[in-house]
């Protein structure tokens, strides 16, 4: 076994020794939640003083199949009721199909109502491997999961449970039927850890204008059923933390006395590992090592040919012309009187003799 072989087979072991395998939850036909959502917009300034609109919905997503390209079939259907301050009302009954890819979780045909988005990943489940400070996105927005071990208190149960728990923090222009506004949202979205699957989420939305309007927007989600068990959680409380890469633990129990010895043990048994590692490696390469150029090696240029020839910069004149102008005395003809060459014998009009 070479040097080469050594270190990647080592690098593996190492990689296998400190990473702890972690697979992400596959859809599976016959997945599916029911949920509940309240939307808000009011706290109006300017144009929007005094109005407000409410809106509840109950919907169903539910997984049909897998198809041969991998994607997932999956169909949506909810009922909605909206009303404004002006007395206003509305209700629907939407529903369809669609697929979605469980390796990016991008919608590919169709997607469950969702518009105004470009190119977006589905809403209502994530990769349930991702670790803490790691990255995913909802819709168009970027995620950052902040606790792996977060205490949420879902309403339709009324307990609390353990969730995966993400925040995305962005801006946007809002250019749509109502204004044209600069906005700024905060998204937070709680997730079923073994499955990845949406538990519950707040959005909150601040939009403002150069005049003076502006309102918030607000969607408060949980689900009030679903086919996937939630765990409960043994904390208390649901006090959120500040999103931040470095929070390793948020909303979880502190490290008791035996999982600190337990860690320390085996940070010790690593470093003695690595130490004779390192010790084998640096034997293994001083019986094998082999000497190099100290630069690598560069062809000769070539030899240099032979100098161009003068360059004229101004161009060549073509040689010039010789123009020859001959004189021919012209006389009468002394018969018809036309003018003839002085040289001819007869006259070409009469054909007279010249003399």
């Amino acid at each position: 076994m070479n040097l080469k072989s050594f270190v990647i087979i080592f690098s593996l072991c190492l990689t296998l020794f400190v990473v702890p395998l972690v697979t992400s939850y596959v859809p599976h036909v016959g997945d599916h939640f029911s949920y509940y959502e309240v939307t808000d917009l009011g706290s109006g300034t300017g144009d929007y003083t005094g109005y407000s609109e409410h809106a509840t919905y109950n919907g169903l997503e539910t997984m049909n199949g897998v198809n041969t390209d991998g994607t997932v079939s999956a169909h949506y259907s909810y009922s909605y009721n909206w009303s404004n301050s002006t007395g206003t009302i509305e209700t629907g009954n939407p529903s369809g199909d669609f697929t979605f890819s469980p390796v990016n979780f991008l919608y590919v045909n169709g997607s469950d109502d969702q518009t105004g988005y470009v190119n977006p990943t589905v809403w209502f489940v994530m990769d349930n491997s991702i670790p803490v400070g790691g990255t995913f996105s909802l819709l168009n927005t970027e995620m950052v999961v902040i606790s792996k071990n977060y205490s949420y208190h879902l309403p339709s149960q009324g307990r609390n449970v353990n969730v995966i728990f993400s925040q995305g923090d962005s801006s946007f222009v809002r250019n749509d039927v109502y204004g044209h506004f600069s906005a700024t949202y905060t998204w937070k979205a709680y997730f079923d850890p073994s499955t990845g699957y949406i538990v519950g989420y707040g959005y909150d939305e601040h939009d403002t204008d150069t005049s003076g309007t502006g309102f918030t927007y607000s969607e408060n989600l949980y689900v009030t059923s679903t086919s996937y068990p939630l765990t409960a959680s043994s904390a208390n409380n649901t006090s959120e933390v500040t999103p931040s890469p470095a929070v390793s633990n948020p909303g979880g129990t502190t490290p008791g006395p035996i999982l600190y010895v337990g860690f320390i043990a085996g940070l010790a048994l690593f470093i003695v590992v690595v130490v004779i590692i390192i010790i084998l490696i640096y034997a293994f390469s001083r019986r094998s090592r082999k000497t190099i150029p100290q630069h690598p090696y560069q062809q000769q240029p070539p030899p240099p040919g032979p100098p161009p020839e003068n360059i004229i910069l101004t161009p060549k004149q073509p040689p010039a012309q010789q123009i020859v102008i001959k004189e021919v005395v012209k006389v009468k003809c002394r018969y018809c009187g036309a003018l003839i060459d002085a040289t001819a014998e007869t006259c070409p009009i009469c054909g007279a003799p010249r003399t």
